[in-house]
């Protein structure tokens, strides 16, 4: 009897570990390290971060702001994903070096292509500042004057806090501004672009595998990171020499099977964990389905011209993705919602709330919340939704529009002072280069046509008839001259006489409204935030993703989606044959990609089972940001890179389920074979560190039953 009750308690703690959660790396000593071990890890929590030594830590990048990296080698070299290092392997991408169609290698150290303005930043030290951030801040103060109070506290704590000069500073607030943490960081800025498949092979499956499992997509990209000569950050020079890190990351070449531990470790983007039953609904039932609508009829335009012209191919591939990619995780979330009936769920556990709040008698402090949110949110609606579609239309999908913007955001600097108007000017002018360099009139208009109706009725298709912004060289003219001259210049341009109401309206009337009804919103927020913690002390609240470094752990592990189906957890390169379709932009593949599989030459990277592995799933809870994020083993070697979610699980930025979010990761193995076989570029192997890290456990396992048995 009592061995089944330990065996019920062990199975509880699993699954209570794999409830989701992003959580501090610099605070898992305690119920996150035994949660982990639960779940068979073997590090602890000091291998994971620690300050005076080297950790895992010390090989983890924040990848140009928006994605992860880590580091692979001893010299500097880091992965991460292909549609992360999209812009820059398209930006050296031509009609004569096609990178995206036929892939990148470099097979020395001077074949690496600079990028500019490309950057990676690893985090040295995490610091809770909590008391000092909110010293002064009382509940009486209205909320500009808390946000005053706080800012000039963290301007302080910026001012004081030890750090090398070659360092900087970041505070952020955590459990909507209820804590914050102070961020010692590293930026490196010289990143040179190393290896990168293919898109047949980066993008297998485009759009229609995008969000979906199975999954058969070799979702990575190469690049190095440069240092001075004393290994210390700095910009681009021919001089520099590659970054000797902390921390490297060994490479596995066992792999991984069902009930694996993985640990993804990376800069998770933005979650909102701890949103009310209303926002939920609001968000998925009035405010997706508009934006769904408006992408999508973009981009119906976009991937017509895209399959019939290589030109636009390359210019539109990287704004395509974009386009698409968020398109098809607001189908996925609301489907996800739905299925978990997330709301009703949410609606349950507020009346849980309420009943607590009155049960402990603090009405009189929390009591209002509920209500309070109601009334925002049902002010919030119709603000929300055209803010959002304005963004859509004028800042996402319409290119002539968002330039456009850009010249109008001009204008108003402008009419501050002449100093702001040539800044702003320089800024714009700047800018058109790359704009123009992948702009395409015809497609834009196209786009126009078919987005402007779903935002507005008044809709002048003459405007690119009339407009000396569809070329670089009349659009530079237009903006030649003081502001006087400009100004007059604009308000003869059709085009932007045009925009220019829809603009007014924005940041006269849309914008203003809605950032105040944003902020009193904020401010429920924060107090819902601080109340579930205190009425409920005893449930586990993790912070919601902001940018900042954080572990998500769990398995690997299959999902059911629906009614007899189970999705097992690893796909094989044989799913990339069944899927292969001749010169299809979303499943053609290579051809000496075939012919590697058809005489299964898969070197030392192939399963157990004589397959070669390409993708596989698991528990962690991760979102954007955690794309190319290190997928790390039980004993902290490299096993994936996670790169997606399961089109049922995007709705973990909302509600993780534990029965159906799933992160999808590249298995570690089909990246260095097509590395090694595919692309013949082993030297890159050489610089890793390859480990069997379970033949080791199975060694130490042997040697212990002998050790018993004699």
């Amino acid at each position: 009897m009592k061995i089944i009750k330990f065996l019920v308690f062990l199975i509880s703690l699993q699954i209570a570990a794999q409830q989701g959660g992003m959580w501090i790396p610099s605070l898992l000593n305690g119920m996150n390290e035994q949660e982990m071990e639960n779940l068979g890890s073997h590090l602890s929590a000091q291998d994971i971060y620690d300050v005076n030594n080297s950790s895992l830590k010390d090989a983890i990048a924040h990848f140009n702001g928006g994605c992860t990296s880590e580091v692979i080698s001893s010299n500097g070299l880091i992965l991460t994903n292909h549609h992360c290092g999209f812009s820059q392997i398209q930006s050296h991408s031509s009609l004569e070096n096609d990178y995206l169609k036929n892939g990148f290698w470099a097979m020395s150290l001077n074949e690496e292509l600079p990028n500019e303005g490309l950057y990676v930043e690893f985090i040295k030290r995490i610091d809770d500042v909590t008391a000092q951030a909110l010293n002064g801040v009382v509940d009486t103060m209205t909320e500009i004057e808390k946000q005053a109070a706080i800012d000039k506290n963290i301007y302080t704590l910026r001012k004081s806090a030890i750090k090398e000069s070659w360092q900087e500073i970041k505070v952020k607030p955590f459990f909507k501004g209820n804590q914050y943490f102070l961020f010692i960081t590293e930026r490196f800025e010289d990143i040179r672009l190393v290896g990168a498949p293919p898109t047949s092979i980066g993008k297998f499956g485009s759009d229609t595998d995008n969000w979906v499992w199975p999954r058969h997509t070799g979702d990575f990209s190469i690049f190095r990171i440069y240092a001075d000569k004393n290994n210390k950050p700095t910009t681009y020079s021919k001089d520099n020499v590659p970054y000797q890190p902390a921390h490297h990351l060994p490479v596995s070449l066992d792999g991984v099977e069902e009930g694996d531990f993985t640990m993804v470790f990376g800069f998770p983007g933005r979650t909102n964990e701890y949103l009310p039953a209303i926002a939920i609904e609001q968000i998925t039932q009035k405010i997706n389905p508009s934006n769904i609508a408006i992408r999508n009829a973009a981009l119906k335009i976009i991937d017509d011209y895209m399959k019939n012209d290589d030109q636009i191919r390359i210019q539109y591939a990287s704004k395509q993705a974009r386009i698409a990619n968020s398109w098809k995780r607001w189908i996925g979330e609301n489907l996800g919602i739905e299925k978990s009936d997330a709301i009703q769920k949410k609606r349950d556990f507020e009346a849980i709330f309420a009943a607590e709040v009155k049960k402990q008698g603090i009405e009189n402090e929390y009591g209002s919340i509920l209500s309070d949110f109601d009334k925002l949110y049902t002010d919030f609606e119709s603000i929300a939704i055209k803010r959002s579609n304005f963004s859509e239309v004028f800042n996402t999908n319409n290119e002539l529009m968002k330039i456009l913007l850009k010249v109008y955001q001009m204008e108003l600097k402008g009419a501050k002072s002449k100093e702001s108007f040539e800044n702003a000017r320089a800024n714009v002018v700047e800018s058109f280069n790359t704009f123009y360099k992948n702009y395409n009139a015809t497609v834009d208009r196209k786009v126009y046509e078919a987005t402007m109706p779903l935002f507005t009725t008044n809709v002048d298709e003459s405007i690119y008839d009339k407009t000396g912004f569809t070329s670089l060289e009349t659009a530079t003219k237009l903006l030649n001259g003081n502001s006087k001259q400009v100004v007059k210049k604009l308000s003869k341009d059709v085009a932007y006489q045009y925009a220019k109401p829809f603009f007014d309206e924005y940041y006269k009337t849309i914008g203003p409204k809605y950032n105040q009804l944003k902020t009193e919103i904020a401010a429920v927020q924060k107090k819902y935030m601080k109340a579930l913690m205190q009425v409920m002390p005893d449930k586990r609240y993790y912070p919601d993703a902001n940018s900042t470094l954080r572990i998500t752990y769990g398995q690997v592990k299959g999902y059911a989606p629906r009614d007899a189906v189970y999705y097992t957890p690893v796909t094989y390169l044989d799913g990339v044959v069944e899927k292969y379709i001749p010169d299809d932009y979303e499943f053609d593949v290579p051809e000496k990609l075939l012919d590697l599989y058809r005489e299964k030459d898969y070197g030392n990277y192939a399963d157990t089972n004589g397959k070669l592995p390409v993708c596989f799933i698991g528990t962690n809870h991760t979102t954007g940001g955690n794309s190319g994020s290190p997928a790390i083993d039980a004993d902290g070697n490299l096993v994936g890179l996670n790169f997606d979610r399961v089109w049922e699980g995007t709705m973990s930025d909302m509600n993780y389920d534990p029965d159906i979010c799933r992160n999808i990761m590249v298995d570690v193995r089909y990246v260095l074979f097509i590395i090694d076989k595919y692309a013949g570029a082993s030297h890159l192997i050489d610089e890793m560190t390859l480990v069997h890290p379970k033949a080791k456990s199975k060694d130490e396992t042997n040697s212990n039953l002998e050790l018993q048995t004699n």
